[in-house]
């Protein structure tokens, strides 16, 4: 099967489990509840991919009493890391409307590492690396030429978005791994080229792909081999397996739910039984 008929595929199955998605789980949660929801969980496992201790039940008491909650065997530089996460989150996905351009990348990049950056790297935050960047085995591009690139890489993605010349997880994946391998920043390229390229399904109204820190490994070789063959299809294909992953176990949860389960609820007037 060639790469583009597996993507076709693909994106059939995405689809029809979206519509599902969106009547099951979606509809039944209040805007504001998805939001914050979806916040909690993106931030958590973006964070943990770059090795935040924080999980997901952390995060969300973290969200809930800021520094009021007392850490017990974490640092204060992950929770401002966290912190920081959420505002970058809600200035993006508040503001869906706000053309891809370089100023928002940068604002975008501010509001991630206001309170880290010049810590652990030395940097201001908004501030492009001076330096050639590596990552584990990886050796990414001479800098300079790659900042110089960034204008054009988000140019070029908002007119693919305008002009919808492919589907939208198409777009976000394809950005995603041309982001990662610029690499402009000293730090956090990799959870900022994934709240970017979440905002690009955000626009579409696609919900977002949260990669679990269980993944890590996955998403790592994904865009390697992507990179090293030069198949996009290799990161569009993991997006859209990730994203269908991600709805149907929601889904599942959803129907597990007796809330949900209307049948069993029309059954039994009295309520569900409970066994002790």
């Amino acid at each position: 099967m060639s790469s583009l008929s597996s993507i076709e595929k693909l994106l059939s199955e995405y689809q029809s489990t979206l519509d599902l998605y969106n009547k099951l789980v979606t509809a039944s949660f209040s805007q504001q509840s998805l939001f914050e929801y979806n916040e909690v969980l993106f931030s958590a496992h973006s964070c943990a991919i770059e090795g935040n201790s924080f999980t997901v039940n952390d995060t969300r008491e973290l969200k809930e009493h800021g520094f009021n909650l007392k850490l017990y065997n974490k640092s204060m530089i992950e929770a401002f890391e966290i912190l920081d996460h959420f505002k970058a989150f809600e200035y993006l996905f508040n503001n869906p409307d706000l053309p891809l351009t370089e100023k928002l990348l940068i604002d975008a990049h501010k509001l991630l590492t206001n309170h880290t950056i010049q810590y652990t790297r030395g940097y201001a935050p908004r501030e492009y690396t001076k330096t050639r960047m590596a990552a584990g085995d990886t050796i990414f591009p001479d800098h300079e030429t790659s900042i110089a690139n960034i204008p054009a890489l988000l140019e070029q993605t908002q007119q693919a978005i305008d002009k919808k010349v492919a589907h939208p997880i198409e777009i976000a994946a394809k950005f995603h791994k041309y982001f990662i391998y610029l690499h402009p920043f000293p730090d956090d390229n990799g959870r900022l080229g994934r709240l970017m390229s979440n905002f690009i399904l955000a626009k579409a109204g696609h919900p977002i792909i949260i990669i679990r820190a269980d993944q890590k490994e996955q998403y790592i070789d994904a865009l390697k081999i992507s990179h090293k063959h030069n198949d996009l299809s290799v990161m569009s294909s993991f997006f859209i397996n990730t994203s269908i992953n991600r709805m149907k176990d929601e889904m599942l949860q959803a129907s597990q739910s007796p809330a949900q389960n209307k049948s069993q609820k029309n059954k039994n007037k009295k309520g569900i039984k409970f066994v002790f």
